[in-house]
């Protein structure tokens, strides 16, 4: 069995078994994707290695790929090895990161992963804690409400893929020919941005090369995060943030399980 999820931003509750009770019947070969904004290597805290932990205990593998909300200082102290055809980094030994622009066999089908995506709610601009400045920036613009981050405190350059990260999508690509089953992303393509946000949301290097693999890729269903909603968009585009979706059998079927309340009951996508 396969699922997939949106940003859980290090808050894993979604994955009790009062909320999920299909894990009863999965296996560590079985998987759990969450698209982007795992928050789960965030501070080096006690606390987020026992939610670490938690989640290694649990029935099933957790994979994701990586958001704009992701400390990347800690994350890059990970290995890389091969795994599944592609690229990961194990942040526990059944919790792992399915790197950019990788291909993967999960239970005969083919995942092409690139995370990441540009932050937007940054509008007010992105400290830099060493200057002399920092302390009455910070807090003015504390003061004022504003939108704004602190460089490798809560916002990191690699949100976006480096040219090397694109170049190795692309290569991974032709060699199939820009056939795979499913792509795993955390923001959308231009085409999909533009109907989510009706222009609230700018196109950047990472959704004009997403916009490209759409227009080229022959693909099932394609499952992203970070616009914090739920619903399909064209039939094949799937966003997720607290919902949960079954890659089940037959490729092309969804069953869509609601979360985050008592009762566990069954309902249709928006």
């Amino acid at each position: 069995m396969i699922y997939a999820t949106g940003d859980t931003h290090g808050n894993f509750q979604r994955f009790d078994a009062k909320y999920f009770p299909e894990q009863a019947g999965m296996t560590k070969d079985d998987y759990m994707i969450i698209c982007g904004d795992f928050g789960g290597v965030w501070d080096n805290s006690n606390k987020e290695k026992q939610s670490l932990d938690w989640l290694e205990e649990l029935p099933f593998t957790t994979l994701f790929v990586s958001g704009n909300h992701e400390n990347f200082d800690l994350m890059r102290e990970y290995p890389v090895e091969e795994w599944n055809g592609g690229k990961i980094q194990r942040i526990r030994p059944h919790v792992i990161h399915l790197m950019r622009g990788q291909i993967f066999d999960l239970q005969g089908y083919s995942f092409f992963t690139m995370g990441g995506a540009r932050s937007h709610d940054i509008e007010d601009g992105i400290l830099n804690p060493s200057a002399p400045d920092f302390e009455e920036q910070y807090w003015a613009l504390r003061r004022m409400g504003g939108r704004f981050r602190v460089n490798h405190c809560s916002w990191w350059k690699q949100e976006l893929p480096c040219i090397s990260e694109y170049e190795e999508a692309k290569r991974n690509l032709d060699r199939v020919d820009y056939k795979v089953d499913y792509i795993v992303t955390h923001c959308a393509p231009n085409n999909i941005v533009d109907k989510l946000g009706e222009g609230g949301y700018i196109y950047d290097p990472l959704t004009d090369f997403l916009e490209n693999v759409r227009e080229k890729a022959s693909f099932h269903y394609w499952l992203f995060g970070h616009y914090h909603n739920n619903k399909i968009i064209d039939d094949r585009f799937v966003l997720l943030w607290e919902q949960m979706v079954q890659v089940g059998s037959s490729v092309r079927w969804f069953q869509w399980l609601p979360i985050g309340t008592s009762e566990h009951t069954r309902k249709s996508p928006p």
